[in-house]
């Protein structure tokens, strides 16, 4: 869908400038367009985190991970927002389905 691609890259450019619920508003509205759309979770869980909103963070990313359960960057942002908010089991487990992935795509 390129109506959330575009929302989407509008977020980004608002991310990027700090305008982050200016950002976090356009993330949703891509998400609403296409709840599919992964850059767009991950854009909304980054925006989250950066405002401090873990546990909102947290889920974007999970949703994130569901989508694209073989990218290892996505399991390893979900374990960097789990260890932010002192969830050290689960972010380690996070961390090596990270590598797993990693290695397995050597």
């Amino acid at each position: 869908m390129s109506g959330a691609r575009d929302v989407y890259q509008q977020g980004f450019r608002l991310f990027v400038a700090g305008e982050l619920d200016e950002a976090i508003a356009r993330y949703r509205e891509a998400i609403e367009l296409d709840p599919e759309l992964p850059i767009a979770w991950n854009g909304l869980s980054m925006a989250l985190s950066r405002k401090g909103e873990l546990d909102e963070a947290i889920e974007a990313a999970r949703r994130l991970v569901e989508l694209e359960p073989d990218d290892a960057l996505s399991h390893t942002n979900l374990s960097r927002l789990l260890q932010q908010q002192g969830r050290i089991p689960e972010a380690e487990a996070a961390m090596a389905e990270a590598m797993r992935l990693q290695m397995q795509s050597k």
